[in-house]
This record gives structure tokens, C-alpha cells and sequence, in this order.
């Protein structure tokens, strides 16, 4: 698989003042600005449509999502216990770049978000007072409503983030493409990634992710409105609604104006802090022991009806409850994908896939469901024992639903307090973040693009959230959710495909090294004093550049030169950081080998924040080598001009071996 030639394939607009892929950035931005203007306009139309798109899609296309859905989770565990599951997302000598105690602790990170706060009573209630099938408010109730939420926040949300997580990992540390979603496409299509195929599936991420984070920040504003009601008597409306999000917005655009790094860095460990301390407080505050059995029942009751709950459609027993609830979800999770999927994939270089897996689908699914069981079972238990009319009141105003549960608890005030600043500090965060990750698909992956456009993906999530609460509400976020999914659930399908093609053409590769011992590309022989070079340094991009203008490029020249004479056709092309030989044969493809300069950053702890100038003790370079035959990328910093020569002949030889060629 080569990589493709960046300059060429994606023509990137940079300059002080833009640094965007011209197709993606102003495709995506006309067709959010263009939905605002139409939700605010015409805010009654765009109720009524909002409806009937829902409607039209559960009806037409709720099938289509949980097969997809159920699709994902299957691969993802075919993938885990395949042999395929001992890769590694990185070179095959990588080391993970965390520990599994920091790695968990990010991964438990990933699993927080306003979601989590809003649904934690508001979900289970709701099942437990009006089931899809059956009596509201019995015993029977209770266990199924526990069961339906845990499958709402259970394998099947992570397996559709690991879908793309892993894609992304797969192909950006171990083949050396883009951390992009157009990159798993490119087993399929190769370098026609790069035209207007992977612009669509760029600006399909970029709008579901917009929906993703706007719906996210719509449910935090209407849990902050009731959280300040219930403390201060602020009326609960669209006009304190509106005003809610034009200052949390303000507070998170500020920060992306003002580079806080560290202090939303800081923000989202005190979001983890402080969800814990609630956390804990609910769990011994309320009926202590009966949460710990229930968790456990609540796992057992899950797992033995997985299979027939993941295939559930409810086409014997039609109503509303599928397209509000479970599709709701699965649309949620694909529109976020984009988002969650880059930061566990920038956290889990090194990993194998079986380790990134095991990993994702444990740490973040088990504590969804002790948050759901503690604050779900929490506020079942207050209403069946009449303490608090929770079930009621969910009915009637679901947000409310949360700041009851936690009055029938000692320090009602107080928690109900840390709620809402916790909803707060998520809002900023989810905004921050998110507008980061739209900013860096439409920017081509720049390195450090003009803070402008991420402030305007920023003020662009929160004007969506505004407009869909304006056209509908509840209602009108769950249609976002579902129907900005709907394309990028197709592309995650060719996502699939493309990462087993990938990872059974590496098998491939590897059974003709095998089997053809003459042919297989072996690294040169190294000093030792060059391994401990290699080992022991960290390049400066300076150092890098000598060494590709001063060994690399004599090394490709010394052998196009000899090429040419035997009658071949070579072409060298050098651009910043990057060497590319390139041997044409016909009919029957061109060999291809590549040098280029290659930047390894330190991940950060908070989703996807790039490092600024200051850090620049968090970058190191090497060389990084790979040809058009499908091998991983591999280091080949400090080789000598005659052993680059022998790795570029290996690859070559193996090149000619598969191509009949003698």
C-alpha cells in the first residue's frame, strides 16, 4: 500500500491566515450555515420537517441501522479473537506510549461526556414508567428498563467507536496515512482517496460529527436550564435556553482564542474528579448494597439477552419507542465517531488490535453501567418506595428528573450544584473539543492552523444546538442525531471493508516472506553503535533534513542513475521532508519507495489537543521508509547510503516476485 503523494492528493490552502482543504472546508461549512439559516427562519417549518424526516427514517431505514450497528459489534469481536488481533497499530518494534493504568485512566476519560449526566436518571425512569411493551412501574419494569439502557450504553456504543478508532490507528501509525476518515478507504480505492470521493466521506464526518457535538451540547443546556431552576428559580424556556448557550460558548471560545491547552486540559480532569465524588456520593448515600447486587444483576440480564435485544426492531409490536430511544442512539454514536474514535486512536499507538479491543469494549462499557445502575436503580428504588415521585416527573420534564433523585439524598442542594457545574465544564470541554476535531479534517491534518477556524466550528456547534432547540427540541435533536448518521453508517460499512482487506493483505505479505526466503525483504545489518544511536536519540527536524538531503537523496540518486542506464524510466521527486523513487513497469504497476520526515507527538490526556510551540520537547522525527507493496512503515534513521540502497532492493525484489517478473 503506498502512501499517497500529500501535495499532489490533497491540495491543502495554507497561509497565515487559512490553512483548510479548500473541498471540505467550505462544502461542510456552507451546508451547516445554510441548515442554521433555515432552522432559524423558518423555525416552525423546520419543526414539522424535522418530524417527518425522523418519522421517515425510522420507518424506511430503522433496519438498515441495527443491522449496521449489529454489523460493527460482530466485526469488532471476529477481529479481537482473529489472528488478525496480534497486529499492532504501529510498527511491528513499537512500544505502547502509556501504561495499561494511564491508558485505562484515558479510556475511562473517553467514556465521561454530558450524555452520561443527562440519561443517568432520565433513561432508566423513563423505561421503568413506559416501556416499549408491557405495564410501567412494576417489578418486571424495573429489571427491563436497566436492561434497555445498558444496551443503549453497552457494546454496541463502543464497538461503533472502535470501528473507526481502529481504522484510523491501523492506518495512520502502521501504514502512514492521514489520521483522517478518508484513509480506511484506501485498500478500496487507492489514491482516488484523495478526489471527490474522499472529500464526501470528509464532509459526511465533519456534519455528523457538528449534529454529534450539537445534540450533545442541546441535552447539557436543558439539563443546566432545570439544574438552575431547581437552585435558583430561573425559568426554564427557549429564551434562557438560548442565553445558556451563547455564554457557554462564549466561555469555550475564549479558551480556543486564548490557547488554554492546560487549563482545559485541567477542566476535563476536574470533570473526571468531580463525576467520581457524585458518583461515590449517590452509591453510599443511597441503598448502598442493593446498587452492588443490581450491578451485577443488571451485567447477568444484559448479556443473556444481548442477541435478541441487538436484533430487536419491534415488528410485531409497532410504536414510537424505537425511533426515540435505540435509533436515537445508534445515530448518536456514528455522528460522534469521528470525535471519540480520533482520540482513543491517538492514545493507543503500540497497542495490538486484540489490546485496543479488549480494552475499549471493558474499561468505558463497565463504568457506563455503574453510573446507570448507582443513578438509574437510585432513583427506581426512590420511586417504587414513594419517597419521591421520579417517575412522574421524568414523564412530565425529563431533565428535572436528575435534580429529584438527588433532593431525595442528603445535601440535595449541594450535588444538585456539582450537576450542573459538571454539565457546564462537560459543555465546554465537548465544544472545545469537538470543534478541534472538525478543524482538523477540514484543515487537511495542518499542524497548526490560524485559531479563526476552529472558534468558527466552535460558535457553529453551539448555534446548532440553539437553532434545533428553537425547531423541536427533544425531538428535534434526536432527528439531528439519526439523520446525520445515516451517510457516514454506509461509510463506516466501507471502513470495515477496507481495514480487513488492509489487515488480509498484510497476512498476505507475510506468507510470501515466508514461503519465498529469497525474496523477502530483510532489514540491513546494523552496527551496534548505530542501534544505539537509533535507539538512545531524538531527531530534530533539522537533523532530518541533513539527513535525507545529505545521505537519503545520493543514496535514491546513486540508484535511479543505474536504472536509467539498464533502460528503466525512474522518476525522483523531492519535496519538504519527503523523497519519492518511483519505477514504472507498464501494465504492470509502478514500484514505488518513500522517504519522508515523520513527527511522533506525546498524545494528551484531553481528547485531541495538539501541542503548541512551547511544547516542542513533545516532538521528535525520524526517517520513515515503506514502498507501493504494502509494508508497514519502518524506521530507517541513520542507515548508511549503501544500506538504504539494500532496503530499497529488498522491497524492489519482492515488487518483481509478485509480478511474475524475472
Amino acid at each position: 500500500m503506498s502512501d499517497p503523494v500529500l501535495k499532489e492528493a490533497a491540495p491543502l490552502r495554507k497561509s497565515a491566515r487559512i490553512a483548510v482543504n479548500p473541498p471540505v472546508f467550505y462544502t461542510s461549512a456552507a451546508l451547516i450555515l445554510l441548515f442554521a439559516a433555515f432552522g432559524a427562519v423558518f423555525a416552525q417549518p423546520a419543526a414539522v420537517l424535522f418530524a417527518r424526516v425522523q418519522a421517515f427514517i425510522v420507518a424506511d431505514f430503522g433496519w438498515f441501522y441495527v443491522a449496521a450497528v449489529a454489523g460493527f459489534l460482530i466485526f469488532v469481536i471476529y477481529l479481537m479473537f482473529s489472528r488478525h488481533g496480534d497486529v499492532k497499530l504501529g510498527p511491528d518494534e513499537s512500544e505502547p506510549d502509556y501504561s495499561y493504568l494511564s491508558w485505562f485512566a484515558m479510556l475511562f476519560s473517553a467514556g465521561m461526556g454530558i450524555g452520561l449526566v443527562f440519561f443517568g436518571v432520565a433513561e432508566p425512569i423513563q423505561h421503568y414508567a413506559a416501556p416499549p411493551i408491557g405495564e410501567g412501574g412494576t417489578f418486571e419494569a424495573a429489571r427491563q428498563a436497566m436492561v434497555l439502557t445498558f444496551l443503549h450504553w453497552g457494546l454496541h456504543a463502543w464497538a461503533i467507536y472502535i470501528v473507526v478508532g481502529l481504522a484510523l490507528a491501523y492506518f495512520s501509525f502502521r501504514r502512514g496515512l492521514p489520521l483522517a476518515p478518508r484513509s480506511p478507504l484506501y485498500p478500496l480505492i487507492g489514491r482516488r482517496i484523495h478526489g471527490p470521493i474522499g472529500h464526501s466521506v470528509d464532509i459526511f464526518a465533519v456534519i455528523g460529527t457538528m449534529f454529534g457535538v450539537a445534540t450533545s451540547l442541546g441535552l447539557g443546556v436543558l439539563q443546566v436550564n432545570a439544574g438552575l431552576a431547581y437552585l435558583f428559580g430561573v425559568p426554564v424556556s427557549a429564551t434562557t435556553q438560548l442565553l445558556l448557550i451563547a455564554m457557554i460558548t462564549a466561555i469555550a471560545t475564549l479558551s480556543v482564542f486564548l490557547g488554554l491547552d492546560k487549563g482545559v486540559k485541567r477542566l476535563s480532569e476536574l470533570n473526571i474528579i468531580l463525576a467520581v465524588l457524585l458518583l461515590g456520593f449517590v452509591l453510599f448515600a443511597g441503598p448502598t448494597i442493593f446498587l452492588l447486587d443490581a450491578y451485577l444483576q443488571n451485567i447477568g440480564a444484559y448479556l443473556d439477552s444481548l442477541i435478541q435485544r441487538t436484533f430487536r426492531l419491534y415488528a410485531y409490536e409497532p410504536n414510537p419507542w424505537l425511533g426515540d430511544w435505540t435509533l436515537f442512539y445508534w445515530g448518536w454514536w456514528i455522528a460522534w465517531s469521528p470525535f471519540v474514535g480520533m482520540f482513543i486512536a491517538r492514545i493507543s499507538r503500540g497497542r495490538t488490535i486484540r489490546e485496543f479491543i479488549g480494552g475499549v469494549l471493558l474499561v468505558p462499557v463497565l463504568f457506563s453501567f455503574l453510573w446507570m445502575t448507582v443513578f438509574g436503580n437510585t432513583a427506581i428504588a426512590l420511586d417504587m418506595s414513594g419517597v419521591a415521585p421520579i417517575a412522574e416527573t421524568a414523564l412530565a420534564n425529563l431533565p428535572v428528573a436528575l435534580f429529584e433523585t438527588l433532593a431525595a439524598l442528603p445535601f440535595g442542594a449541594v450535588t444538585s450544584f456539582i450537576a450542573t457545574l459538571l454539565v457546564i465544564t462537560f459543555f465546554v470541554t465537548s465544544a472545545d473539543s469537538g470543534a478541534l476535531v472538525m478543524d482538523t479534517i477540514t484543515s487537511g491534518a495542518a499542524e497548526h492552523p490560524p485559531v479563526w477556524q476552529r472558534i468558527f466550528w466552535a460558535v457553529c456547534a453551539g448555534t446548532i444546538a440553539g437553532v434545533l432547540l428553537i425547531a423541536g427540541g427533544l425531538q428535534a435533536l434526536q432527528t439531528a442525531a439519526i439523520a446525520s448518521a445515516l451517510p457516514f453508517a454506509v461509510v463506516m460499512i466501507f471502513i470495515c471493508v477496507g481495514l480487513l482487506r488492509a489487515l488480509q493483505m498484510e497476512s498476505a505479505d507475510s506468507a510470501i516472506d515466508l514461503s519465498n526466503a529469497e525474496t523477502a525483504a530483510t532489514d540491513p545489518e546494523l552496527s551496534w553503535q548505530q542501534r544505539l544511536i537509533s535507539l538512545m536519540h531524538h531527531f530534530s527536524a533539522d537533523e532530518i533534513a541533513s539527513y535525507i538531503g545529505s545521505t537519503a537523496r545520493p543514496a535514491l540518486d546513486a540508484v535511479a542513475d543505474q536504472m536509467r542506464e539498464s533502460g528503466f524510466s525512474p522518476h525522483l521527486s523531492e519535496e519538504e521532508g519527503r523523497l519519492d523513487l518511483r519505477i514504472p513497469h507498464g501494465e504492470r504497476g509502478d514500484f514505488q519507495y518513500t522517504l519522508r520526515s515523520r513527527s511522533f507527538l506525546s498524545p494528551s490526556f484531553i481528547w485531541l489537543e495538539r501541542p503548541q510551540s512551547s511544547g516542542a520537547e513533545q516532538r521528535h522525527f525520524r526517517v520513515m521508509a515503506h514502498s507501493s507493496e504494502g509494508d508497514q512503515p519502518h524506521d530507517v534513521t541513520g542507515f548508511t547510503q549503501d544500506q538504504l540502497i539494500n532496503d530499497l532492493l529488498n522491497r524492489y525484489a519482492r515488487f518483481r516476485h509478485t509480478r511474475r517478473m524475472r
